[in-house]
């Protein structure tokens, strides 16, 4: 069995979709590949002889060093034991990956539809993908919802009780993010304040939306009352596609009174008034009272993915 990124020459030997999710169609691929956020040293093939027996295909940004993604996997319906095939081409491009810099393994993000738990062969393709990221190093998993809102879904009341002002402070915007750690409900925080504390961690989230998300810093507000009192944190922000929540937080002291939803109504009045089609957005299944403010605030729970990554 043979491991190795692709050529310019393998672009026609991307397999299809064998299951009804983990794919991307042929215009999708060029499009991405067009733009940098598919690259042939980011797809990898499992080869047995002439025969393309699995894929992986990692995203990234288009101007990024690495990739920051698992996207898709495919394995051909003969290989009896795709978990330990699969397992095994991730290890081989993880290897390749951090020799190259990358600072950490790259997550695997597995885009399902809501119902897929009610399709048998759906949770067996889940099933032996998870097993195949966990022997590749990815063994902690996170179930998430991602929540759309369009113009048509209408826009939120104003946040009146609030004012939301720029702050270009950047020690002012980064001491705000390690207060909106203080018992949080997302796992990823939780998770990386155990592993590394919170200075790291808040430190690493402020960079990530400054330096690698491709919304303008300019766009964040720092929420006050009436009264000047800080209330938390709205940022605005893109991917790589689309306009999207992003980073939003109520301190702990100010939570309980419902501030969460004028921070969520001010970001998506953000994006309506500079025209967007679009806003995405994406919390986890454990932080119910996140959920419940994206239904309240018109936006729909289209669709949940699974993130394996690696443990911090």
């Amino acid at each position: 069995m043979k491991f190795r990124s692709i050529a310019a020459a393998d672009f026609a030997r991307i397999p299809h979709r064998t299951v009804p999710f983990d794919w991307a169609t042929a215009v999708q691929y060029d499009e991405r590949r067009t733009a940098g956020q598919y690259r042939p040293q980011w797809t990898w093939l499992a080869e047995d002889g002439d025969r393309v027996l699995a894929r992986a295909m990692w995203w990234g940004f288009g101007d990024g060093e690495h990739p920051l993604a698992l996207d898709y996997l495919y394995v051909h319906h003969s290989v009896a034991d795709p978990a330990t095939l699969v397992g095994d081409l991730l290890n081989a491009a993880h290897e390749t990956f951090l020799a190259e810099g990358a600072p950490e393994l790259p997550a695997y993000h597995l885009k399902l539809p809501l119902n897929w738990r009610a399709d048998p062969a759906s949770v067996a393709a889940v099933d032996w993908r998870r097993t195949a990221a966990a022997r590749a190093g990815l063994s902690e998993d996170n179930e998430r919802l991602r929540y759309e809102w369009t113009p048509a879904d209408g826009l939120p009341e104003p946040p009146a009780r609030l004012d939301f002002r720029p702050e270009p402070d950047d020690d002012v915007m980064l001491s705000v993010f390690r207060r909106l750690t203080e018992g949080s409900l997302d796992t990823e925080t939780r998770r990386g304040v155990t592993a590394v504390g919170v200075d790291a961690h808040a430190r690493a989230d402020f960079e990530f939306y400054r330096d690698q998300m491709p919304g303008p810093r300019e766009w964040w507000r720092l929420a006050y009352t009436a009264g000047g009192d800080l209330v938390g944190l709205a940022l605005p922000s893109r991917n790589a596609s689309n306009a999207v929540v992003g980073y939003l937080g109520v301190l702990p002291e100010h939570r309980g009174h419902g501030y969460i939803h004028d921070l969520l109504a001010h970001i998506t009045r953000h994006h309506a008034e500079l025209g967007a089609s679009r806003v995405v957005a994406d919390t986890d299944l454990v932080n119910q009272p996140m959920a419940a403010a994206f239904t309240r605030g018109r936006y729909r729970n289209i669709e949940m993915r699974l993130v394996f990554s690696a443990p911090h």
